[in-house]
């Protein structure tokens, strides 16, 4: 039997009410590529980056008893690029809460609404900074 090296990143399934509405406003309003979409299946493929994403329908995922809404972290690389998402997503019409930074578990942050109510939680972890004396 073949070993597995390590795990690829994983691929999180977004539960939307309508397909077709759901990747439009990840497209339009977060920046996300549609790469596929087959609409009959109540499925679709996003990409925006390194991070993709798969997009399910109610009928898709009904064979799963899954259901909404989900939480989805995105480990960015440093508090300026969590700052430029923040910035580029508000300016796009997204719905964006505020920047946080000192928070108790020493995270640069802030969440995204989709319209089905999945959240999404672009953060910076500085924590290791302070451990090694960065800060």
């Amino acid at each position: 039997m073949e070993e597995v090296s390590a795990l690829p990143a994983p691929v999180p399934e977004i539960p939307v009410g309508d397909l077709v509405a759901g990747l439009a406003y990840y497209r339009d309003k977060l920046g996300f590529t549609v790469d596929w979409q087959d609409e009959e299946l109540g499925l679709a493929g996003l990409s925006q980056g390194k991070a993709r994403l798969f997009m399910g329908a109610a009928p898709y995922r009904a064979h799963l008893k899954t259901a909404g809404p989900q939480v989805i972290w995105f480990n960015l690389d440093g508090r300026a690029e969590v700052d430029a998402l923040h910035a580029r997503w508000q300016a796009a019409g997204a719905k964006v809460g505020p920047l946080r930074s000192e928070t108790p578990h020493k995270l640069h942050e802030f969440l995204a609404f989709d319209p089905d109510g999945n959240i999404l939680r672009v953060f910076y972890d500085y924590g290791w900074e302070e451990r090694e004396g960065r800060k």
